[in-house]
């Protein structure tokens, strides 16, 4: 269609795009939602209408005309279209009218295309090696022949276990780890690439590597466990090919591939990779490689229906980093410090003697100047690689594992080699970054990086909670408290849906969560029991992609097993209405339990459960509504009135006080409107703010409290406490840890004790996200950025300024368009600026201002701001000592 004439200029909408997909290849919806956001408009510009065209590849193009409607996120798939059909192809763009009549041009065009969409689609078998060792990687490879030009190649594949694949020599894609770790049983997500560059006419080769990875290598903590899913590591190849004469040619994995043994002797992800370069078979994926030995492979029993396409990017490398540091430690061992700590894995670039072995050991922290393994456990987290020699330099980086380490120590290095050229490759899933937060307060601003890294290093396909010790698992709890903070900072919907689809399958018959989503048994934490805050993300964490993302299809699939969760809970409270059910794991790893036992806690687990159940109840009651489910959103109400009232007569004193008098007791109680009357709310605040004091400004909280405490205090008018408490730097605190040289976030408070020591207990990691919960304050209350509608359609900014700050602001990517709020202190007067994206609106709360509402576009505020209301300058303040 041409470009309409009478187009406005001054409204651009970029490409559409679909899902909550990077990439619009190989997606598994047939009737795919589609996205768009507004490039420029005019200051305060509204949508109005829109008009979609869908082209097939061959034939005229289907137009909506003008269709009267504001929505432009997640709009569905027009009913007088088809619904794709696999591998089926469309162009997608849009136009706009909007506020005083203008009209856009149309979009740039998105091409969809659909993977395979029902299982009579895969052809493929899955096939094991029959090589005698079950745990060595190997190689497998087909031949095949192709009558004529390409005109497209698509290669559908999956594995149990870890592959990577190449055709004619040639990488296929740039994804890591691939498939990633699904609760496999139930899903196994298969990818689609673009492979018509890398076939051609005549003699072909497909081949793939493939590991143990999550499937059935050693996993869990304790040791772990092999074989979770089953013994024999499989892949599952489809390759279909368009020539130019008409054919279709499908290569399927099948008894006619072979296998064998390839240079990698062994891949572990706790353990490491071993890698003997004169063991490679040069040229093996390319034509005219001689494979007449190889051995025979056999297909396993697969259930095809467990197929499905990702909702989500792949797992790939997305930043290379040069050592900060060369180390020698005291024991003469040379030590490279990455200066962050990651996860990934380094690749090096060596030439030396043939049978020359550098060995790579990898940790995050140091003490006494040594390479500090202990807090790894059972993951040795070792490579080495055996040179092939021949004077050439030779390239190697790790295929099958992964590490969580700041430092490595590299022995065997070639003396005639005197240069380390060493890099470390940082790997997480490919998610795009939607959050920024910055502020006059360096340590603060550190902090903010600190959660970002952590957040990074543990967003490896699954949320897990560490990426360096034998553990490293989806724990429940860890994300549910983390998950709005997440939503900020990346654009991780289709991460989380895809974890919460895992949830869901796993969860038990009778409605308990497992602790670690994929479920994988576990000493002392399987089978599972009704845990609160690790079982209410259930409800919690599909909430808050509908408040963030503002997909409403997310509440829907996750829907019963919300429900199956609050209606185990609630039939499990007792004849007060209290629950009490079981062991809770209440404020875990409140900073005054002993380092051995994290379970002492000074609040009541059964208020901690309690107030979650009235939380998760209050929830479920807005899901529904959301849902038109009104029978149950009436029903789930009074659940949560119950409770609420359980709570009041259970836990809150006539007086107003907590039974359990601590942080967590009243941050729960306000955070989870649980009080009764303003006057109760104020009291309880008060209460809450000379807790705070009492404690010098220390964090007194765990993973129940720490998210809400700082809220907690500026929500009933303790703003200035709730900064001397961010901004503390004595332990236990967000800061100390910074002070210490963190770069990521610790599982506990003090981690590493000021003696530079680690701390004793057996669960000490340095990369831990669930205390960085608090970066969601940053951005809502000290920058002033949240969403006041579902998908941030309107916004709220609300500063509050404090803490010595001078300035601080905050920027995301929202589904409309980018979307910014700050302040900045000078001369007696607060300056609040707030930009809005194209089609959305504001809600401003500035201290010293009326509320008011703006439309899209950049606002500025002025305030008078007397110097006794910036509040001390906390960060050069030491309260107490240790």
């Amino acid at each position: 269609m041409p470009e309409n004439p009478s187009a406005d200029a001054s409204v651009a909408v970029a490409a559409p795009t679909c899902e909550h997909h990077g990439s619009s290849l190989g997606i598994g919806a047939a009737r795919p939602r589609l996205s768009w956001v507004i490039e420029s408009a005019p200051d305060g510009w509204l949508q109005t209408a829109y008009e979609l065209e869908i082209a097939p590849e061959a034939g005229p193009a289907w137009s909506s005309g003008r269709v009267d409607s504001d929505e432009s996120v997640l709009v569905a798939w027009p009913d007088e279209v088809p619904p794709l059909r696999s591998r089926e192809r469309r162009t997608v763009r849009v136009r706009v009218w909007g506020t005083g009549g203008t009209r856009s041009g149309w979009s740039p065009l998105l091409t969809v295309e659909a993977g395979l969409l029902v299982p009579r689609d895969f052809t493929a078998a899955m096939i094991t090696p029959t090589v005698p060792e079950l745990t060595r990687p190997s190689l497998l490879r087909t031949s095949f022949d192709l009558p004529a030009p390409v005109v497209r190649a698509r290669l559908y594949i999956t594995a149990h276990g870890l592959y990577e694949a190449e055709i004619n020599g040639l990488r296929v894609g740039e994804d890591v780890l691939a498939p990633g770790w699904s609760s496999y049983h139930h899903r196994l997500r298969y990818a689609t690439h673009d492979v018509t560059s890398l076939v051609t006419e005549g003699p072909n080769v497909l081949g793939a590597w493939l590991g143990e990875g999550w499937f059935s290598g050693r996993f869990g903590i304790h040791g772990g466990r092999t074989a979770l899913y089953g013994r024999h590591t499989g892949l599952f190849a489809q390759l279909e090919v368009d020539c130019a004469d008409g054919r279709r040619v499908v290569v399927n994995t099948d008894e006619r591939w072979r296998c064998a043994y390839g240079p990698v002797t062994f891949a572990g992800l706790y353990e490491g990779e071993r890698y003997d370069a004169r063991a490679e078979l040069p040229g093996w994926s390319r034509p005219g490689f001689d494979a007449s030995d190889w051995q025979s492979v056999r297909p396993v029993v697969f259930d095809r229906d467990t197929l499905c396409a990702p909702s989500g990017p792949p797992v790939r490398r997305v930043e290379s980093r040069a050592p900060q540091a060369v180390l020698t430690s005291p024991s003469g061992r040379r030590i490279l410090d990455f200066g962050q700590n990651i996860a990934g894995r380094v690749r090096i670039r060596v030439r030396g003697h043939a049978g020359a072995t550098v060995t790579l050991r990898h940790a995050e922290v140091l003490q006494d100047g040594e390479l500090y393994t202990r807090p790894l456990r059972h993951a040795t987290s070792t490579d080495t690689y055996i040179l092939k020699g021949g004077g050439t330099v030779e390239e190697w980086e790790p295929r099958f594992t992964i590490h969580g380490f700041r430092y490595v120590e590299v022995t065997g290095w070639p003396e005639e080699e005197a240069h380390l050229d060493v890099t470390a490759q940082v790997i997480h899933t490919d998610m795009r970054r939607t959050g920024w937060f910055s502020s006059s307060d360096a340590l603060l601003n550190r902090l903010h990086e600190n959660v970002r890294w952590s957040m990074r290093g543990n967003f490896v396909d699954v949320p897990t909670d560490c990426p360096q010790r034998d553990e490293r698992l989806g724990w429940t709890g860890d994300i549910q408290v983390f998950a709005p903070t997440a939503s900020f900072l990346y654009d991780c919907a289709g991460f989380l849906t895809s974890w919460l689809a895992d949830l869901a399958h796993d969860q038990y018959a009778d409605g308990t969560v497992p602790f670690i989503v994929p479920a994988i048994p576990v000493p002392e934490w399987t089978p599972a029991w009704p845990a609160a805050l690790w079982g209410d993300a259930a409800v919690l964490v599909p909430w808050t992609l509908f408040q963030r993302f503002g997909d409403r299809s997310v509440l829907r699939a996750q829907y019963a097993s919300a429900r199956a969760w609050v209606d185990l809970i609630a039939s499990q409270r007792g004849e007060d209405g209290v629950w009490r059910h079981g062991k809770q794991l209440g404020d875990w790893l409140d900073p005054a339990a002993p380092p051995e036992d994290p379970w002492q806690a000074r609040t009541d687990p059964y208020l901690v459960a309690h107030a979650y159940l009235a939380r998760s109840a209050q929830v479920l009651a807005l899901i529904a509504e959301e849902l038109g489910e009104s029978a149950d959103e009436a029903g789930y109400r009074i659940l949560a009135q119950e409770a609420r009232a359980a709570f009041l007569d259970t836990f809150v004193g006539a007086d107003g006080r907590m039974s359990s008098d601590t942080q967590t007791a009243y941050a729960l109680a306000l955070r989870f409107d649980l009080l009764p009357d303003d006057d109760t709310r104020a009291a309880a605040g008060e209460r809450l703010a000379e807790l705070v004091g009492k404690d010098g400004h220390r964090i007194a909280t765990g993973f129940a409290g720490t998210p809400e405490v700082c809220d907690a205090l500026s929500d009933t008018g303790h703003d200035d406490t709730a900064y001397r408490l961010l901004l503390q730097r004595q332990r236990p605190s967000w800061l100390y840890g910074v002070t210490q040289g963190a770069t990521t976030v610790w599982e506990r408070w003090d981690s590493m004790l000021p003696d530079g020591t680690v701390n004793p207990g057996e669960m000490t990691s340095f990369n831990h996200y669930a205390l960085g919960a608090v970066a969601d304050f940053l951005h809502r209350v000290v920058a002033g950025l949240s969403p006041a509608a579902p998908g941030y359609r309107r916004l709220r900014i609300a500063p509050r300024p404090g803490g010595g700050l001078t300035h601080a602001e905050a920027r995301h990517l929202t589904p409309y368009g980018t979307a910014e709020a700050g302040w900045r202190l000078a001369g007696g007067t607060l300056t609040v600026t707030a930009t809005v994206p194209p089609n959305t609106s504001a809600d401003i709360d500035v201290p010293g201002l009326d509320a008011t509402t703006v439309g899209s576009g950049t606002h500025c505020f002025e305030v008078p701001w007397p110097a006794e209301r910036t509040g001390q300058d906390w960060t050069d303040t030491m309260w107490l000592k240790d």
